[in-house]
């Protein structure tokens, strides 16, 4: 007897469009997500929930995605948010932010309903078009079949060339919609991204290292593109083979500790003296450094017009911009430095003299000029500060700066040691990162201390991100210098118009407020208290923050800016 069920076809598995977002996130190796809650990705976290992803939600978007981009950084994968379309009007800072720091990260944003676009629906803008102008690429899923694809070019682009921020908005009913399993394509990582380094032709390797060798005063400049590898090892082997001054900046700093023979610290023309010997060099060669206006846009007088420049860059559109250069090589940084040094091997090298000796010197006498201001006074000295924390450090520590004056001489003074261990502001400047910055790292490196060196006008933009330190039970210790003023530009106003206009704050009570979320606070007024109140933030549970009255003290940065102002320059 017949039941009525023969010749019945299996039915078809089905999948929605939240679901496709989490596999494909999956197949690139994701697993945390920094997010804030609301309408338009629900379907998206309640999926992401049950599949065991770690979510870091956050208290506002833009330090979201600072910590996406920390995360980004810090791992070499890539960094994911999820936010709403208000979120995503948030997060915009952060993704312009993104740009200047390189970080490979995925914004993805919720809208109202795809069937409504247009019709004057709930919060509805441009998102795409809005993130078009401060990404490297967005797109809008349209239909969950293309989530698999538009992914996977969206993390191409982020990882490509210079690394960045990409968007892909996908719409409410766009995650919620199921469609058949089997019309639905993945892609392993491996199928959507080079995996094969871009190296440099034979040629302009012997070029490169012929030059090098002939020069008199070289120097090396590593950036950010620096940092896309663990090629630590690479830079030492070829600095200790050529025996030529090395520096770091921007992401790229300690990819070579400050404490190497050959490496020279800090490339920064007005925070570290070492820097301004490449006035002197005749030959320069830039490891992903932009010829962008921190090197004069690579113009006399920072590089004389008879010095060499040699480029190793990402991008091909970088190469030779605002100056010729003597030669170029487009491609993966630390892959081209291995083939230098396969021909560097091959040739004779000076031992390290007079050339050498100006760079050590000159290190040496920066510190000795610094040092002048570990002085016991009330209120403290930023550099008092910076020395009590210095004694205190350890090599694997992770040190995040701020912008400001405060910060200033932290970052003229603590040396970075490790990769990936040393942040501050990208050249865009905007303050207030530090915070999410430093709480994302210690997500990144678990076993690692993390302290956050931050002014009060500088905290007050991601304060309530404490309260995210001590729910996910991440371990920072914030160093609040507290000269109740926007002090930079306090200083520059002062110097140039002879009176501060709404730059000053008040002595507030930072130490009750991260009290108040759950951390650990004190209030530091004298240096006496200072290294004890250090060493209980360090040996307590939690976040810690140590409210700091300090002086408002001009910077040796800020000062210089006076100066050329007042000599009719700019920055």
């Amino acid at each position: 007897m017949k039941n009525g069920l023969e010749g019945l076809k299996e039915p078809l598995l089905k999948i929605n469009g939240a679901q496709i977002i989490t596999n494909s996130l999956r197949m690139e190796g994701v697993d945390t997500i920094f997010t804030l809650a609301g309408d338009h990705i629900l379907p998206l976290l309640d999926i992401l929930d049950d599949e065991g992803f770690t979510l870091i939600d956050c208290r506002h978007e833009q330090a979201a995605v600072h910590m996406a981009e920390t995360w980004a950084r810090m791992t070499g994968n890539l960094g994911v948010v999820a936010v709403t379309t208000p979120g995503h009007a948030n997060a915009i800072p952060g993704l312009i932010n993104a740009m200047s720091t390189e970080s490979p990260i995925l914004n993805i944003a919720g809208s109202s309903d795809l069937r409504n676009y247009h019709r004057g629906i709930m919060q509805e803008i441009d998102q795409v078009g809005i993130a078009r102008t401060v990404t490297k690429g967005a797109w809008l899923a349209h239909d969950p079949r293309r989530i698999p694809d538009l992914m996977t070019t969206a993390i191409r682009t982020a990882f490509e060339g210079r690394r960045g921020p990409v968007h892909l908005t996908v719409p409410v009913d766009v995650q919620s919609a199921e469609v058949e399993e089997n019309e639905v394509i993945f892609y392993q990582a491996d199928t959507y991204k080079r995996v094969t380094p871009i190296t440099a032709s034979n040629d302009s390797i012997v070029n490169a290292i012929q030059i090098l060798n002939n020069a008199a005063r070289p120097i090396i400049v590593a950036s950010t593109p620096s940092s896309y590898g663990d090629w630590t090892k690479i830079f030492e082997k070829f600095i200790e083979t050529t025996r030529i001054p090395f520096m770091t900046e921007e992401a790229a700093r300690g990819i070579v500790s400050d404490e190497h023979p050959f490496c020279f610290g800090f490339f920064d023309l007005s925070q570290h003296t070492a820097a301004n010997l490449i006035k002197d060099s005749d030959v320069i060669l830039f490891l992903g450094k932009l010829l962008d206006f921190t090197i004069g846009f690579g113009s006399k007088p920072v590089i004389p017009d008879q010095a060499k420049v040699i480029q190793i860059e990402t991008d091909p559109i970088q190469i030779g911009r605002n100056r010729g250069v003597e030669l170029s090589l487009v491609g993966d940084i630390g892959p081209i430095v291995s083939q230098l040094q396969e021909e560097a091997i091959k040739y004779n090298w000076d031992q390290p003299g007079d050339w050498v000796q100006k760079f050590r010197d000159t290190v040496r006498n920066h510190r000795e000029y610094l040092e002048q201001f570990i002085t016991k006074e009330t209120p403290l000295r930023s550099m008092f500060v910076h020395h009590t924390l210095a004694k205190q450090l350890k090599d694997d520590d992770v040190i995040v700066f701020d912008g400001g004056d405060y910060a200033y001489y932290g970052r003229a003074y603590l040396p970075a040691k490790a990769p990936r261990s040393w942040y501050y502001l990208p050249n865009l400047g905007m303050l207030g990162q530090a915070v999410p910055v430093s709480i994302a790292a210690k997500l990144a490196r678990p076993e690692a201390r993390v302290f956050c060196i931050t002014g009060d006008g500088a905290f007050g933009f991601n304060a309530m991100e404490i309260d995210t330190a001590v729910r996910h039970k991440l371990k920072v210790i914030f160093l609040v210098g507290n000269d109740a003023a926007w002090g930079i530009d306090k200083n520059l106003q002062i110097g140039l118009y002879g009176k501060p206009v709404i730059t000053d704050l008040a002595h507030s009570r930072y130490d009750l407020v991260a009290q108040g979320l759950g951390a650990h606070g004190e209030l530091v007024e004298s240096p006496e208290e200072l290294e004890p109140a250090l060493l209980r933030a360090i040996n307590c549970e939690g976040p810690a923050l140590l409210n700091i009255i300090v002086q408002s003290q001009i910077s040796p940065r800020a000062q210089a800016v006076v100066e050329n102002r007042k000599a009719g320059g700019g920055l």
